[in-house]
């Protein structure tokens, strides 16, 4: 049972949803109608208690409404939130070119991040505290190829799949923010990002090498590479779609990241290299149980404590496993340190 963070701690949390559908306003429409897949996510966001959650894998609209919809859908479980973010994400963001080099055009793969259409997918954040809209950084329309040392991808000598298609490719596969939290004490930031899967491309490991960058980015940008970064108080957290020691994947870039010296990982690898905390159940795949998702403080924070909640046992814990195959990640951050 997670007791309630609120009073003495804050609580931060990270959560990928899987509530993402197949059409614009689909998700609006579900939850309208009782979506059974809605219901468990909006108790399981409820009974973890953050101050503050990030969600992926939500579906975004210009009006927020099937945010608000999940919003007021939580409320209906016990837990109110007075603040919704969200900005437009670049899943399915058309780019009118062929980006995986299938030789077709207008496929989900040729959009700046994988999606069926615009906001298919998207990133949110709820609140008990309100946005400092004036210091947002959204960092998403970054171009792959404006990185620092980019790892793009060459097939015999040539860009791969163009070098127009890599002259438009954005880094973000779903988005980077920056997003300042007004707390109490003073102003949190939080570091919100949603990182491609390093698979389903080919041997120029096209997915891979993006997947890689996108987590490299974070420690250039805390480096102050692409204007201002905080230098304390700051919580980066998110999917980055890669385990540090299993199944597939360029492991420099979530290895770099967790040892950053101005992060805490909180959830450490045990010596033998498992994971220390399952964040994803992954039926289909070899291992299925992953360490994906992220939730790291800067190193002035005092950790209380943290964790990877879903219901354990029993009937619970099925339901919620047909919902999502993800788990919450959590810290608590002490409030008196802030």
């Amino acid at each position: 049972m997670i007791t309630p963070a609120w009073g003495d701690t804050l609580r931060i949390a990270t959560f990928n949803t899987d509530l993402d559908r197949d059409g614009p306003g689909l998700l609006l429409r579900d939850i309208a109608r009782g979506d059974a897949q809605a219901e468990v996510v909006a108790q399981v966001v409820a009974d973890m208690r953050a101050d503050v959650i990030l969600l992926q894998n939500v579906d975004y609209d210009i009006e927020l409404r099937a945010l608000g919809a999940l919003r007021d859908l939580i409320a209906d479980k016990g837990l109110r939130y007075t603040v919704m973010f969200a900005l437009m994400p670049n899943t399915g963001m058309a780019t009118d070119l062929d980006m995986d080099g299938d030789g077709r055009l207008g496929e989900p793969e040729d959009a700046q991040g994988h999606g069926a259409f615009a906001g298919q997918g998207g990133m949110a954040i709820l609140s008990r505290w309100p946005v400092d809209m004036d210091g947002v950084q959204d960092l998403s329309a970054l171009l792959w190829k404006d990185m620092p040392q980019p790892m793009l991808p060459v097939v015999d000598g040539a860009p791969f799949p163009s070098a127009q298609a890599q002259a438009a490719l954005r880094l973000a596969d779903v988005a980077h923010w920056a997003v300042p939290i007004l707390h109490d004490s003073g102003p949190v930031t939080l570091l919100a990002f949603h990182a491609s899967p390093p698979v389903f491309d080919g041997p120029e490991d096209r997915n891979g090498r993006r997947n890689h960058d996108q987590l490299r980015f974070w420690r250039h940008y805390l480096d102050g590479a692409f204007g201002d970064a905080p230098d304390a108080r700051f919580v980066l957290l998110g999917h980055a779609n890669q385990d540090p020691n299993r199944s597939e994947g360029i492991k420099a870039g979530i290895r770099g990241l967790l040892s950053d010296p101005r992060i805490q990982d909180v959830l450490p690898l045990r010596p033998e290299g498992e994971p220390a905390e399952a964040t994803v159940n992954w039926p289909r795949v070899d291992p299925p149980l992953m360490r994906v998702g992220y939730v790291l403080p800067s190193r002035d924070w005092t950790v209380m404590d943290a964790g990877v909640h879903w219901p354990a046992t029993g009937k619970a814990a099925q339901i919620a496993e047909t919902a999502s195959r993800h788990r919450i990640v959590w810290v608590d951050l002490k409030a008196d340190s802030l």
